[in-house]
């Protein structure tokens, strides 16, 4: 997999005799955060399309997305950092991963200008799988229809993508994030086809939870995320070996209440993992994350916690 930034650069790629985008592409466009099960068949139907013409397939996804542009703090939670997203549609078998950044340039595009300069002049599409309710411009006038008539005149189809069920329901990023936000974990799962799980570096902390015996492991997190409380984890390290133990996921209300974090607490763990990218999934609801009168109080509950984590695993891992 190859991640293109930007435009310029997606053009002096394609334009390149030897590239493999110099013959064009089978390409989707989207936010693809989560890259659950439906996002899966979506790009198992570009990968297809791509093998039948012998071409690249290529995913177009924009930072920050849409959402986040306009409505900014309003905006939905993120399921998954970039580059966790990026992993994730490499796995998938994803040729390309093309990055635009959308800004107050990019939402000046009409719907014309959207599939002229990026569609044709630099993707060269040949064939686009897109929702039938997709819609794109400054003036909301790129639609399904018109990237139809257009690629009818230049000589791209438009594919609609398949719609994955889960019982009635159409298995979105929207439900995934419902069904986190009430800790139905398994439901979540079973739309993601995985265990929801967050990817990150260990950063230095506070050093606070050696003040109340629980050291823990802190991830950085860019994003808001979608579920808040204190849970069970498996935590994968940088070697493959599986950790267990206790995490907090939010914004630390009795401490400082303001920036979102991931602390991990790993039993019967003392290694030194600053700097390393771990993977943390999320087994097990505990307690929602509530502020407490005194560290005092805080570090009672989290012993609770810790007892009630090790109980669980007992039963379950």
């Amino acid at each position: 997999m190859r991640l293109i930034r930007g435009l310029t650069n997606l053009k002096a790629l394609s334009q390149r005799p030897d590239s493999p985008l110099a013959s064009g592409c089978v390409a989707t466009i989207g936010n693809f955060d989560g890259v659950h099960r439906g996002h899966q068949t979506i790009i198992r139907q570009v990968r297809d399309k791509a093998s039948e013409l012998g071409l690249p397939s290529v995913v177009m996804v924009f930072e920050p997305q849409p959402r986040e542009y306009f409505q900014g703090a309003e905006a939905p939670p993120r399921l998954m950092p970039f580059r966790q997203k990026a992993e994730a549609l490499a796995r998938e078998g994803v040729d390309y991963i093309l990055c635009l950044r959308f800004d107050g340039q990019f939402r000046q595009y009409s719907g014309m200008g959207f599939i002229e300069d990026i569609l044709i002049d630099g993707l060269g599409v040949r064939h686009l799988v897109v929702g039938d309710d997709f819609r794109f411009g400054c003036d909301r006038a790129g639609d399904f229809r018109l990237l139809k008539q257009v690629g009818e005149k230049v000589g791209y189809s438009v594919e609609n993508t398949e719609t994955v069920l889960d019982g009635e329901e159409r298995v979105s990023s929207t439900r995934v994030r419902a069904c986190l936000a009430e800790n139905q974990l398994e439901q979540a799962e079973r739309l993601l086809g995985h265990r929801y799980a967050i990817e990150g570096r260990v950063v230095y902390g506070r050093q606070l939870g050696r003040q109340l015996d629980a050291p823990t492991v802190n991830l950085l997190l860019p994003h808001r995320p979608p579920l808040r409380g204190v849970y069970v984890v498996g935590v994968t390290l940088v070697d493959g070996r599986v950790r267990y133990g206790a995490a907090n996921i939010g914004v630390r209300p009795t401490v400082d209440g303001k920036r979102p974090s991931l602390e991990v607490h790993l039993f019967d763990f003392d290694e030194t993992v600053y700097g390393q990218r771990l993977k943390v999934e999320f087994l097990h609801p505990l307690r929602d994350e509530v502020a407490f009168d005194s560290l005092d109080a805080l570090k009672a509950q989290i012993g609770r916690d810790f007892e009630a984590a090790r109980a669980w695993l007992a039963d379950s891992v």
